[in-house]
């Protein structure tokens, strides 16, 4: 069976040209349990800011069209396609880039180690997707979400061994064959296996919420300095491994922190706010604000990473109450 590494296929880095960003409209009223209105609210916000630096095309059933139209506004793409949750990142194709192309990734989904039954609408997204765009679909045969990787583009990938090692996904497979389905699905030589994710993270540990790259070499780390935090003593294992790691190229991964917002719980759930869930577009980033004192530092830290992007916040609350943030509602689509 062709996989997307032996015909020439890659997976890019998040900065790397965009065509379009994909997201799906929430329609779990339980996902956002009393707040569905302020997720319709801040979806739209997020799609819009996404829209002033590149397309973006907005995911909804069919019998939601209308509302998400005017939910939306002009300039966002509205697609009808069967979906029962909103986490795109995760239900969609991950994007492969070689020889001008782009192709798909159709990854296994099992709702976050089938924590919801009825995801099968879901599971097929991907397979919808591609089908739309023309595009040539890899169905790979591992069960893995797109907001449990992150790529620098040049063959270095980082994820956690909560997540990708975890019992109720691969059950079957072994470190090194998980290792094995990364690189022939994404093109990467190299995996960093950081330990756990952010605590009581539904998703058991998904990278995008404590970790990415900002570009080869360079590594965006959550951090804590409350020693009583359960966060610490992981944030630390975290940053050691970083730090004790190489890239693909052999580099040392330099580590730039973000501290870690205050905690808030969510209906007897700690929320995970965090400053690296966000999307990097066309010329510009687009991150999370929380009501916090540390969201204007993290604003800072990312316009200095980032110098040469626009930095927007916006604000994440009633996104982060149905278990994710700005990055796991977005999948982009690198240009071809």
């Amino acid at each position: 069976m062709s996989t997307p590494a032996a015909d020439g296929f890659r997976m890019p880095a998040e900065w790397e040209r965009h065509s379009r960003c994909w997201m799906a409209w929430p329609c779990r009223p339980e996902t956002f349990a009393g707040g569905i209105e302020a997720a319709y609210a801040a979806y739209a916000e997020v799609a819009q800011t996404i829209a002033q630096f590149e397309p973006v095309a907005m995911v909804c059933n069919q019998s939601d069209v209308a509302e998400v139209s005017l939910a939306c506004g002009a300039g966002i793409e509205v697609l009808p396609m069967p979906i029962s949750d909103s986490w795109i990142r995760d239900t969609g194709p991950t994007f492969v880039v070689g020889g001008g192309q782009v192709a798909g990734v159709d990854w296994g989904f099992n709702a976050w180690g089938n924590n919801y039954p009825d995801h099968q609408v879901d599971a097929e997204l991907a397979r919808h997707m591609l089908d739309h765009l023309g595009m040539r679909r890899y169905g790979a045969p591992l069960v893995l979400e797109g907001g449990s990787i992150h790529v620098d583009g040049e063959g270095t990938l980082i994820t956690t061994e909560e997540c990708l090692l975890n019992p109720n996904r691969n059950p079957g497979l072994s470190k090194a064959e998980i290792e094995q389905h990364l690189k022939d699905y994404l093109g990467i030589r190299q995996v960093i296996w950081l330990g756990r994710g952010y605590e009581q993270d539904e998703t058991d540990g998904h990278i995008d919420e404590i970790a990415c790259f900002a570009r080869p070499g360079v590594v965006l780390a959550l951090t804590t300095d409350d020693t009583g935090d359960a966060n610490f003593k992981i944030f630390q294992d975290n940053l050691d491994r970083l730090k004790a790691a190489r890239d693909a190229h052999g580099r040392e991964i330099e580590v730039v922190t973000l501290r870690q917002p205050e905690r808030r719980d969510h209906n007897g759930v700690r929320l995970t706010l965090s400053y690296t869930n966000f999307y990097i577009a066309n010329g510009g980033i687009v991150m999370p604000a929380f009501e916090d004192a540390a969201d204007d530092e993290a604003f800072r830290t990312l316009r200095k990473v980032f110098s040469n992007r626009e930095v927007i916040q916006v604000p994440a609350l009633d996104i982060v109450k149905g278990g994710g943030g700005i990055h796991c509602i977005t999948q982009q689509q690198p240009a071809g």
